[in-house]
């Protein structure tokens, strides 16, 4: 059952709070335009799709980047509520039975409990079901609040989403917030995994990731897979979920096929 934050669950001052939340209080329509690449996060072992992430791109297929530019504090709110509601809408359409991982601005939650509506009210109106949504952080977003950012992770494990802490190993997302919040997928950088079947460190680093997830109960995501040895050097390391141009390319506005050659 999808919950809804009822007047009543509310504490005294509530109203206002809400009230004076900026992100909350925009109105007008969106002045960004966007589409999304669906890239498929594969299950090495059984040799099957188990996700796909949902990617920005602009409204001909554009890099992101040229989407994101035009977030500002003026807008980021609302973009972030459009990137949540578009990809559910999205995944639907295309048939995804599949979990769908969705990208978000944690700088543009205020509160969790009140922000999440939108994507309840889009999984209802398109019969997607909760419980196959992940929510990780954009790349590239600087949280500067990690007190913040883990709360959210709460809250929406709370109300039956997953969870991923996306890049780990690079900026934000290290040991510091693994220690604060376990979620359930974290997904090493790619710049780990980058060249991981000769080099040494690399190699040093990722098994003491996966290591310390299998003693946290954390299943490992392995991003940016680029070759058959960079695949095969992760596996042997037990880490079975990939994403990474080796199986699929994001595809615009469809699902990403994984050809067989993939998994030879």
């Amino acid at each position: 059952m999808i919950p809804i934050l009822p007047a009543s669950h509310a504490n005294p001052g509530e109203d206002a709070a809400r009230r004076s939340c900026e992100g909350c209080s925009e109105e007008g329509t969106l002045d960004i335009e966007f589409e999304y690449a669906y890239q498929p996060i594969v299950r090495l072992s059984t040799r099957s799709v188990y996700a796909y992430e949902a990617l920005v791109r602009g409204p001909q297929g554009e890099p992101a980047h040229t989407v994101l530019a035009q977030v500002n504090d003026g807008n980021r709110y609302r973009f972030d509520q459009a990137c949540r509601t578009k990809a559910v809408e999205g995944a639907a359409q295309l048939g995804m039975t599949q979990f769908l991982s969705i990208n978000f601005l944690p700088n543009a939650v205020y509160r969790p409990e009140v922000c999440i509506q939108s994507t309840f009210k889009a999984a209802r109106k398109h019969d997607f079901p909760i419980e196959r949504i992940i929510f990780e952080v954009t790349e590239g977003e600087r949280v500067d609040d990690r007190p913040h950012l883990v709360n959210i992770f709460k809250e929406y494990s709370r109300f039956g989403f997953r969870t991923a802490i996306d890049d780990f190993g690079a900026g934000y997302a290290g040991l510091n917030l693994l220690a604060e919040y376990q979620p359930d997928l974290i997904k090493i950088d790619m710049d780990l995994v980058r060249n991981i079947d000769t080099d040494k460190p690399r190699q040093a680093i990722v098994a003491g990731i996966a290591a310390i997830c299998r003693e946290l109960d954390i299943e490992i995501l392995a991003e940016g897979v680029e070759t058959r040895a960079e695949r095969d050097h992760l596996a042997a390391l037990g880490i079975d979920l990939m994403q990474g141009y080796w199986f699929a390319r994001p595809a615009f506005q469809s699902l990403g096929i994984v050809p067989e050659t993939a998994w030879e």
